[in-house]
């Protein structure tokens, strides 16, 4: 069925992007890099998983008609509008923290050849 094809897109697109954040929060080198990994990489592999349980509410209601599924649309729009706000505001605010703690950045660019004199 279609349905069942885009929700296995949208939840292979979600644990990818998912997944990529994790990478990036362990790869990175500071913790200004990380947040920016962990947020972005995260909201949207987030939007994504919940885009497939959409799909799969509307699939199922356009099946049985039974109003729990609008319930579940309902709150699955809810919840990702508070995931896009919170994780927004919750990195801002780690991101000020470390600022005002003294966290410097890594440099962003490494120019190995003014290292060796060249």
């Amino acid at each position: 069925m279609i349905a069942d094809t885009i929700i296995y897109i949208f939840l292979a697109i979600g644990l990818l992007f998912n997944a990529l954040g994790v990478i990036g929060l362990l790869r990175f080198p500071d913790v200004y890099t990380r947040l920016h990994a962990s947020t972005k990489a995260t909201t949207f592999g987030s939007i994504f998983l919940c885009l497939a349980v959409v799909v799969f509410a509307i699939s199922q209601y356009l099946g049985s008609s039974e109003v729990q599924y609008l319930m579940v649309i309902t709150h699955t729009i809810i919840a990702v509008c508070a995931l896009a706000i919170t994780n927004a505001a919750g990195s801002h605010a780690i991101a000020r923290a470390a600022h005002r703690s003294g966290q410097k950045p890594k440099p962003a660019v490494v120019d190995r050849l003014s290292e060796a004199g060249l």
